[in-house]
């Protein structure tokens, strides 16, 4: 296609920057679209009663005929999880490889969409025409199979993004790295990279998969009890070195969590997993067994409250109960804002008289990262050899420590952009600069309800959780004015009314005066009767506990 000096190139992150978690990229060329990745982050600690979190896409809704496809780089959470709400606004073909649809389709069977949704197959080799954007792949390490980094070939020059990677030259699936296709890509020119930088601040190497197997087995046959493994569920790569372990000391495997029995039954339908027939067993026959004959494979390396290990702990799982001298091992980091949920299960599994193996990294050796720390991402850039650079997929600091690394290789400080979601960097004529800002932020799932609790509805919740609620009911008289009954209070979360009956009659005679002085004045519009009611009976608890409950009056005409 020819080029004229008007046309320009667009890269920004809709989420995926400055945070760990819901990536996703985009990469526009005049009016192609091609976005990378969609996924959803798990809530902060303030975003009470929220499940989850993905991208906001009003850019992409508002330019729908633009958008050409999804290009998925591999099946975790992070980068598919979003997926279910996305394709319900944009009804765009996604590409994937093949495990990676797999664990696609398993979602958007169950959000009642994979009928409506066209999934295409794509392997390293793929390429396929997206508008006027050519696009490749090429083979990534990673903790889970058939992860791909994608080269976005458009004319104003090519665009590079590495997915998640590290470089393991022991793979658990003998998935190499390709190298030399990597350099061969960067030979031809890249315009900009887009490169993982979770690990941006770790020194030296990412040990391999491979070394966990040797520790897990290890660990087997010194436990004279059950083995219990938690782990993330999409780390297949972890799933088949406990199989493994399991083989080698003759126990069987009993897999428990939804997630985890999803992930087992896709992948080993897949071959992904090589798992010996009569390996696996239900839970109920865990207990039927020699406690040196058993595995326990589940979720719950997060700590999340309704996790299997997590149930397990508090002695709450239906059909599995940790009991003195097991051993659990958590063979996973703690994502950041987890360590306190994963430091509470870990107190709960000792005070059962487990024997518990956790750490971060690899300092249990129970677990390695599947990113690549600082060798790894400079061996990046120098394989790519990319005139800008953009990192991407971490924290801000981290993004920082990547920028830092690529000027120790050797891009110019200026041809570095550290970008926000929503920061765009508009590329024309070989140069780049900052490009105007697009809308992104976080669209909130709770429950069914997808972006209907906003800043408002969690500053409430905030405030519920923190001081409680006060429900003043009245009921005054559609003729006069005067109270018919009440004020009745209720507490919910404020204090305790039979240990505050003096504060709480106060309370009734403030609402009481209030309402009063109001009906003498003529004033009986319901908003007015409220605010006065909300504002004087605030001023008096405030005084009298120095906390601000939530206060709700209900006023009713008969």
């Amino acid at each position: 296609m020819k080029k004229n000096n008007q046309d320009k190139l667009l890269v920004f992150a809709l989420g995926g920057v400055g945070e760990i978690g819901k990536n996703m990229y985009v990469i526009q060329y005049n009016n192609d679209i091609v976005v990378v990745d969609a996924g959803l982050k798990f809530p902060e600690e303030d975003m009470l009663g929220i499940d989850i979190v993905i991208p906001d896409i009003n850019y992409l809704v508002d330019n729908l005929d633009k958008v050409r496809g999804i290009v998925i780089t591999h099946g975790h959470e992070d980068h598919i999880g979003g997926l279910p709400y996305v394709l319900k606004q944009l009804n765009v073909p996604v590409y994937g490889t093949k495990l990676t649809l797999g664990l696609i389709e398993g979602k958007l069977k169950e959000a009642g969409i994979l009928g409506d949704t066209k999934r295409i197959l794509i392997n390293a080799d793929s390429e396929i025409q997206l508008g006027t954007i050519r696009t490749t792949f090429f083979r990534t390490n990673h903790s889970i199979p058939d992860s791909v980094g994608v080269c976005l070939e458009t004319p104003e020059g090519n665009v590079v993004h590495t997915g998640d990677f590290k470089f393991d030259h022991t793979p658990v699936n003998d998935q190499f790295a390709d190298l030399q296709r990597i350099a061969e890509i960067g030979k031809r020119g890249v315009l900009v990279l887009l490169s993982d930088s979770t690990n941006a601040e770790r020194p030296g190497y990412t040990p391999s998969e491979s070394n966990v197997g040797v520790q897990l087995e290890d660990i087997f046959r010194k436990s004279a009890q059950r083995v219990v493994v938690a782990t993330f569920a999409s780390n297949v790569h972890r799933i088949q070195q406990i199989i493994n372990a399991s083989i080698a000391t003759n126990r069987k495997i009993a897999v428990v969590g939804r997630s985890m029995v999803n992930v087992v039954n896709i992948a080993s339908e897949l071959g992904y997993l090589h798992i010996p027939e009569g390996m696996i067993i239900e839970p109920e026959e865990v207990n039927k067994m020699a406690a040196d004959r058993v595995v326990i494979l589940c979720t719950g390396s997060q700590g999340e409250p309704m996790s299997a290990l997590t149930r397990m702990a508090r002695s709450t799982h239906r059909k599995v109960d940790i009991l003195p001298g097991d051993t659990v091992i958590i063979a996973a980091t703690p994502i950041p804002g987890n360590e306190r949920y994963v430091g509470r299960t870990v107190d709960e599994l000792f005070r059962l008289g487990a024997h518990v193996i956790y750490g971060p990294g690899s300092a249990s050796g129970v677990h390695v990262s599947g990113h690549g720390s600082q060798e790894e991402l400079k061996l990046m850039l120098n394989l790519v050899k990319p005139k800008y650079f953009i990192p991407v997929h971490g924290e801000y600091r981290m993004l920082r420590q990547h920028a830092t690394l690529a000027e120790e290789i050797g891009i110019e400080q200026e041809n570095i952009f550290v970008i926000d979601n929503g920061d765009t960097v508009e590329f024309q004529n070989g140069v780049a600069r900052k490009g105007n800002k697009i809308q992104a932020g976080n669209v909130l799932i709770d429950g069914l309800g997808v972006g209907d609790v906003g800043n408002i509805v969690l500053r409430d919740r905030k405030l519920l959780s923190q001081d409680g609620i006060l429900v003043v009911v009245v009921t005054l008289s559609k003729q006069d004015g005067t109270i018919l009954s009440g004020p009745d209070i209720i507490s919910r979360g404020f204090v305790y009314v039979r240990e505050s009956e003096g504060l709480l009659d106060e309370a009734n005679k403030i609402v009481s005066t209030t309402l009063q002085k109001l009906m003498n004045d003529k004033v009986n519009e319901w908003a007015s009767l409220k605010t006065n009611v909300k504002d004087a009976l605030g001023r008096f608890l405030y005084e009298q506990t120095r906390r601000r409950p939530m206060i709700l009056p209900i006023i009713m005409e008969v």
